[in-house]
């Protein structure tokens, strides 16, 4: 029977190696980063409600109800997110109202 030879270690010259182990760790560090979120920024939509809803909620701290059935308690400035298409998807079908319709 012929003696079989291996394929040379391509991690024998690996500055990481150390000689007395037979195996190598690297360690890689990184920076964590978190983004602080609010709870229900998961979403990051601003939703259609009607004005006077809003206004209520700024007084009582009663949740709302946005057109897509979303419930919440508005407190982020909706112009910082974009629209959410469910609401506008049924803002648009409905006829004009007396208001001019809401946004929040």
């Amino acid at each position: 029977m012929g003696t079989m030879t291996l394929p040379p270690d391509p991690f024998e010259s690996d500055p990481m190696r150390r000689a007395d182990s037979g195996s190598s760790t690297a360690v890689i560090e990184r920076e964590e980063q978190r983004e602080l979120v609010e709870p229900g920024d998961a979403e990051r939509f601003s939703h259609y409600v009607r004005k006077e809803k809003i206004m209520e909620s700024a007084l009582s701290g009663e949740p709302v109800i946005a057109l897509c059935g979303k419930v919440w308690t508005p407190g982020r400035d909706p112009k910082k997110f974009p629209v959410c298409p469910t609401c506008k998807e049924i803002y648009e079908g409905l006829r004009p109202g007396k208001d001019g319709g809401g946004k929040k």
